[in-house]
Order: structure tokens, then C-alpha cells, then sequence
């Protein structure tokens, strides 16, 4: 077995054990890009091996979703085939673990008309409504990974060649992921023991309220009664523990939907759906973004805004210091799910029930209640940096750091 096999294995045994954490006997559904054919191949193999009672691929193809964005008729945006969404509802009824290989190309939707990419966008959210809405309250273990499309490795290093820019990302990829430690798995355990001393510091505080200051960023969230931080690896209805996001480094909770006033500026691009969306400012006001900006991407960021009334409003406030291993790494990766994990981080749409003590047991009206947003979408952006000072404030009106200049302030 070569090096970079062995590597592979690592990654999909991190992937499988901390990651959907597979059970005995659990079917495993694999969702994969036609880029990651390959590495999707050694997950099954490896899922086998790990006690998986079925796998099954669903594959993606994002230059035939070009294609049909920009040449179908509206009709053909607008129509989810039944037979598709029943399927994924299918395989969460046999208690599935879903293991999605993100690995998108940055420049993928780069010119296609916003207005075509939203009524693609909204129909395929609006036909998966109740499969989302299972995997954001946890009765299902899901799991984020990422591999090196070739256009993705392009665009992280613009001056190597294909071959070397994908090998060079495969390298960043391990290590931000620990797996060029000894054992990976074993890190994992401990990273996660690591993030859930934050947890507990947080979850005994109880703040009622944060308040950002940075360059362009004045923000007050409040956070709602009962609020609850999580990260690392979760728990799911059934109390298997897994990890969506691999890698991770945030802890996260929801912000009172009408609660978020001020101004607030990314320090990172956002990658939303295959268009860069940088250098943007959102506006908020009892909870809504009422104004924004954005240097390119600004009529995508609209259309982002505009999938239903909760996606202008806050679902997540997440914590990540400047001071960690990705961030450390001074890679821009055109990648959320390790951008979000180098940097502070909101995110438009969804509050995640989890979040909330009780939640995963409430209805959609009860979590309103409470002061969850609700919304088809959810979309993370960054807004950390090493100028970014974070306050708490306490029940009794107490304020205290919590971040200064980017990092942990306790």
C-alpha cells in the first residue's frame, strides 16, 4: 500500500468512526461528486470493513447542474421528481448515516444568472424540507468531509499546475484534519475533549447577550432563554455521539431571531453555490438584515437573503479562535466547511434545535416561541480576525470577555 493510500484510509476510518460514527449493522449513504469517485470508493470499502450493514452513492455532477441552470426551461428548475426526495426519506427510515463529500468548485456558477440559481435553489430546498429538518434536530448521525476537485485546488493555489495544486490541498486537507498524526482517531477524542472545556464554560455562563467590535462590525446578539452551546462531536435522538463537520474547531449556538442589531463585515469570501460572494456588510435590525453590501456576488447575496423571510435572519452564532490550526495555516480555501472553522462565523437561515435545551423534542411553532429562526436555507460567513474583540454579557448585567484580538479570552 502506497502513502497516499494509507493516508486515504485514515481519512475515511476519521470519517466513519468520528465523523457518522457507524454502527453495527447501519446502512451508510454516501453522497459524492463525481471528482471524489475515487476516494467515495475507499469509504465504501472502508464502511464494509467498519461493520456497515449497506452502502449506497448518491452521485452529483456540478458542470451538468451548470448546464441545466443556464439551458433548461424555468419549469425544469422549479420540478424536484418526487421519486428523488422519497428515496432520501427512505434511507433515514432504515436509520441511515449520511456521509456527504463536499467538494465544490468555487467558480462553478461564476456567471450564471442569480435569478435561475435561486429558483433552482429554493425548489431543491423546499422538496428536502423534512430530510433537512431531521438531520438539524439530530435524529440522524451526517457527516461534512471534503476532497480536492482539481478547479478547487486551482483556485486555493492559482500558480501551480492542476496535478501539484491538488496535491498540495490533499496535504492541507490532512493536516488540517489530524491525519498526519499518529493515530487520528485517537486525536479526534481529544480534540473534541478539548472544545467541550469551552462548552461547559459557556454553557455555565449563560450569557444573555454578545456584543461584537471589529473593523466594520458593531453587533449586539442576544442570546434566547435556554440557549444551549455545542461543537465537536453531538449526540443524536438515538445518543450515538457523532461529528458533522471534520475538520472542527467552533462551538455554536442560536441568537434570538428579533434579538441581533448593528452592523457586521466578513473578513473571508463566502462560496455560496458556486459564486463567490466578498468583502460584504450586513445591516441588522430586530433580527432581520434590513441592508447589505458586497464588493462582488452582491445580487447572489440578495437572492440568498430572499429564499423565505427567515433567511435575512441570524440561525447561528459560532465561536473559533483566530489562534488554530486552520486559521494558522493563512490559506484562504474558498471552502465553508474550513473557512468557518478558521474564522468566527454566523450564519443567515435555520437555527439548529440542538441549540436550544429541549429543542430537539419542540415543534417548529414552539421553537419560534423560544426564539429560533426558522428557514430553508442556512448559510455560514465569517467575520473573524485577529481585531476581533467579543464581550458577554450576564444575567445580572455583568459585562466580560470572552474574545480578544481574535482568540479565547479566558
Amino acid at each position: 500500500m502506497t502513502d497516499k493510500a494509507a493516508l486515504f484510509e485514515k481519512y475515511a476510518d476519521v470519517a466513519l468512526k468520528i465523523g457518522v460514527n457507524v454502527q453495527p449493522g447501519q446502512p451508510l449513504v454516501i453522497q459524492s461528486p463525481i471528482s471524489a469517485a475515487d476516494f467515495a470508493r475507499v469509504l465504501a470499502k472502508r464502511a464494509f470493513a467498519a461493520g456497515a450493514g449497506n452502502v449506497f452513492i448518491e452521485w452529483g455532477d456540478e458542470a451538468f447542474t451548470r448546464i441545466k441552470t443556464e439551458d433548461a426551461p424555468v419549469e425544469a428548475l422549479k420540478f424536484v421528481p418526487e421519486h428523488s426526495v422519497k428515496l432520501m426519506e427512505e434511507y433515514q427510515q432504515l436509520g441511515a448515516a449520511f456521509l456527504q463529500i463536499y467538494s465544490p468548485n468555487p467558480d462553478a456558477f461564476t456567471g450564471v444568472d442569480p435569478e435561475r440559481m435561486a429558483i433552482r435553489n429554493k425548489a431543491n430546498a423546499s422538496a428536502l424540507e423534512n430530510f433537512k429538518n431531521t438531520m438539524m434536530k439530530g435524529d440522524v448521525s451526517w457527516n461534512l468531509i471534503s476532497t480536492p476537485a482539481p478547479e478547487w485546488a486551482q483556485k486555493v493555489y492559482p500558480e501551480l499546475s492542476e496535478e501539484e495544486a491538488v496535491e498540495k490541498l490533499w496535504n492541507a486537507i490532512f493536516s488540517a484534519t489530524r491525519i498526519l498524526e499518529e493515530d487520528p482517531v485517537q486525536a479526534w477524542k481529544e480534540h473534541g475533549s478539548n472544545l467541550h472545556q469551552k462548552l461547559d464554560y459557556l454553557n455555565t455562563k449563560k450569557y444573555k447577550k454578545l456584543y461584537y467590535k471589529g473593523p466594520g462590525t458593531d453587533l449586539t446578539i442576544e442570546l434566547p432563554e435556554g440557549h444551549k452551546w455545542v461543537g465537536g462531536s453531538l449526540e443524536n435522538t438515538k445518543g450515538v455521539e457523532y461529528t458533522p463537520n471534520i475538520p472542527t474547531e467552533e462551538v455554536f449556538t442560536m441568537p434570538k431571531k428579533d434579538g441581533v442589531n448593528g452592523v457586521v463585515r466578513s473578513t473571508k469570501p463566502l462560496n455560496y453555490n458556486g459564486t463567490t460572494i466578498n468583502n460584504f456588510s450586513l445591516t441588522f435590525k430586530d433580527g432581520k438584515a434590513v441592508e447589505f453590501t458586497a464588493e462582488t456576488g452582491e445580487e447572489t447575496l440578495k437572492k440568498m437573503l430572499d429564499i423565505d423571510e427567515g433567511a435575512a435572519f441570524l440561525g447561528e452564532v459560532a465561536l473559533v479562535p483566530h489562534d488554530s490550526p486552520i486559521s494558522n495555516t493563512n490559506i484562504i480555501f474558498y471552502n465553508t466547511l474550513f473557512d468557518e472553522n478558521a474564522s468566527c462565523h454566523l450564519a443567515v437561515g435555520s437555527a439548529y434545535p440542538m441549540t436550544l435545551e429541549g429543542g430537539t423534542a419542540m415543534s417548529q411553532e414552539e421553537l419560534a416561541e423560544a426564539g429560533a429562526n426558522y428557514s430553508l436555507s442556512h448559510v455560514d460567513f465569517m467575520i473573524g480576525s485577529a481585531e476581533l474583540d467579543i464581550d458577554g454579557e450576564t444575567a445580572d448585567g455583568k459585562t466580560e470577555p470572552v474574545f480578544r484580538n481574535g482568540n479565547w479570552a479566558f
